[in-house]
C-alpha cells in the first residue's frame, strides 16, 4: 500500500501552519495600523490645543509641516464663483459634497482654498447644486491647518466644473490663476449656514483596523480548532477500540 495517507498529514498541517501564520500576521498588521492612527490623532490633537496663529505667521517663513493642523484665524473675502462641490464625501455616514471654496486673503493677493463643510446632495437630481450661504466682503475665518483636499479614486482625469470627485491643487490654482497657497484650512466655525462641520478624525478610522485585526485572529484560532479537530480528534474517534 502507497504511503498516501502520511504525505495527505503533512499536506494538511503544512497548509494550516502557513494560513496560521499568514492569518497572524495580517492580525498584527492591523493592530499596527491602528496604532499608528492612534499616535497621529494624539499629535493632531496637540496641535489643536495649540493656540491660533495669525495671516502674518501663516504667510510667514514657517513651513506647512510646522503649521499642520494648528487653529488658524484670518480675515479675507470668499471667491465664490470658485466654489467646487467635492463629490461622495462621507459625514455622520451620509453621503454628500464638502464645500470648497477659496478665500482671498485681506491685504495680501495671496488666498488659501478653504473646506467650508458638507452638505447633502440631491440623489434625485444628481447634477443639481444644494444652496449653500456665502457672506460678501469681509469675514473672519475660524479653522484649521489642513492638507490639500484628500483624493478619491476616479477614472476620468482632471475634472472642472462645479461638481468634481477631487480637486487637484496644482491644476486649480492655474485653472483659476488663483496664488494659491499649498496648503489648505478646515473651517471649524461659522453662522448657521446649513454646512455640517463634523470633519472624520484620523484615529476614528482606527476602530476599524481593529475590527480587521480581530477578523484576522478569530480565522487563525478557527483553522487551528479545524485543524486539531479533523487530524487528531475524528480519527480516534473512529479507530476501533482495542
Amino acid at each position: 500500500m502507497t504511503p498516501a495517507r502520511p504525505s495527505r498529514f503533512w499536506l494538511i498541517t503544512l497548509g494550516a501552519l502557513v494560513t496560521v501564520g499568514i492569518t497572524l500576521r495580517l492580525g498584527a498588521w492591523q493592530m499596527d495600523r491602528a496604532g499608528q492612527k492612534v499616535a497621529l490623532q494624539a499629535a493632531i490633537d496637540q496641535r489643536k490645543a495649540m493656540p491660533p496663529i495669525t495671516q502674518e505667521v501663516l504667510l510667514g517663513g514657517k513651513t506647512h509641516e510646522e503649521l499642520l493642523h494648528r487653529p488658524v484665524v484670518l480675515r479675507g473675502s470668499w471667491l465664490a464663483q470658485h466654489t467646487v462641490f467635492l463629490d461622495n464625501r462621507q459625514m455622520q455616514g451620509r453621503q454628500g459634497f464638502y464645500v470648497v471654496t477659496p478665500l482671498q486673503l485681506e491685504g495680501v493677493a495671496t488666498a488659501v482654498l478653504v473646506e467650508r463643510g458638507w452638505v447633502p446632495r440631491n440623489f434625485e437630481q444628481r447634477e443639481k447644486l444644494p444652496p449653500i450661504q456665502t457672506p460678501e466682503g469681509l469675514i473672519e475665518l475660524r479653522g484649521r491647518i489642513a492638507p490639500p483636499p484628500a483624493k478619491l479614486y476616479e477614472f476620468a482625469g482632471a475634472q472642472r466644473g462645479a461638481i468634481r470627485q477631487n480637486l487637484d491643487l496644482a491644476q486649480f490654482r492655474a485653472e483659476t490663476g488663483l496664488p494659491l497657497l499649498d496648503l489648505a484650512v478646515r473651517q471649524t466655525e461659522g453662522p448657521p449656514d446649513g454646512l455640517l462641520r463634523d470633519w472624520p478624525e484620523a484615529a476614528g478610522s482606527a476602530a476599524t483596523n481593529y475590527g480587521y485585526a480581530f477578523q484576522w485572529w478569530a480565522m487563525s484560532g478557527l483553522v487551528a480548532i479545524l485543524y486539531v479537530w479533523f487530524q487528531f480528534i475524528v480519527p480516534r474517534r473512529k479507530a476501533p477500540h482495542a
